[in-house]
């Protein structure tokens, strides 16, 4: 009787595996199915605020700044930036390559430079050095800011260095301690790299240097009654 009774609780036990078995894989299923909703959801999202950004950059862009996608894939971009008047990027243009993370706005964009660019906060392979590109604590990035604010953010690093958090410590040290050959460095790499040349009107390395020369030795000129004045009483400089 005994061997009985567990041939019957043997067999009662089987079907609760198995019924149990095809509940978890009936549950896997469900589970499964959802993932992929939410992806396609979050991507969907990002696209969509991405589009809104591309637009905005398209209508109202801030001045000197121009981006677009890459073979209309919205997490690939490029951007150019115009160097500004009165630093050593004057009539250079610089092209950026940004990557946009699954994680979008909650992560920062990935931004580096493709055109060489003698900088302290910018490294040879384009990284750059900047607060709103990181995530706290270390960083400043938040959802609120976009990819026009951060490349605003570029642009005004460009014009104002920080050579207490740089990438390139000996052009750090030379931005410092000798500015006049970090202009002089910073303007040739402008010129070698940075400056389009179209075959119709080819700038060279040579003119655009002379060209500078040429403003400074112009601003000289507009003085001339000055050049036997003491120093501190030259109003040219």
């Amino acid at each position: 009787m005994s061997s009985c009774i567990g041939r019957g609780n043997a067999g009662a036990h089987a079907r609760d595996v198995l019924n149990f078995s095809r509940e978890n894989q009936s549950n896997e299923k469900q589970n499964s199915s959802l993932i992929p909703t939410f992806v396609d959801e979050a991507d969907m999202q990002r696209n969509s605020r991405l589009k809104r950004e591309l637009q905005m950059l398209s209508t109202e862009p801030p001045p000197g700044v121009s981006c677009w996608q890459v073979d209309e894939r919205v997490e690939e971009l490029q951007a150019q930036i115009v160097g500004g008047v009165n630093t050593p990027y004057d009539g250079g243009l610089f092209t950026l390559e940004i990557k946009i993370p699954d994680r979008y706005p909650f992560e920062p964009p990935k931004m580096r430079f493709l055109t060489p660019i003698y900088h302290p906060n910018i490294d040879n392979a384009g990284r750059i050095c900047l607060d709103v590109l990181k995530m706290p604590p270390k960083g400043a990035w938040r959802p609120s800011l976009n990819i026009s604010t951060v490349l605003s953010s570029v642009q005004l690093l460009m014009a104002e260095p920080n050579p207490d958090d740089p990438l390139m410590a000996d052009i750090s040290s030379e931005l410092k301690y000798n500015k006049a050959a970090y202009l002089e460095k910073a303007q040739r790499w402008t010129a070698k790299h940075a400056v389009q040349k179209n075959e119709g009107s080819v700038e060279t390395e040579k003119n655009i240097l002379e060209d500078r020369s040429n403003k400074t030795a112009l601003k000289r000129d507009t003085c001339p009654a000055q050049e036997n004045l003491e120093p501190a009483k030259r109003l040219c400089t």
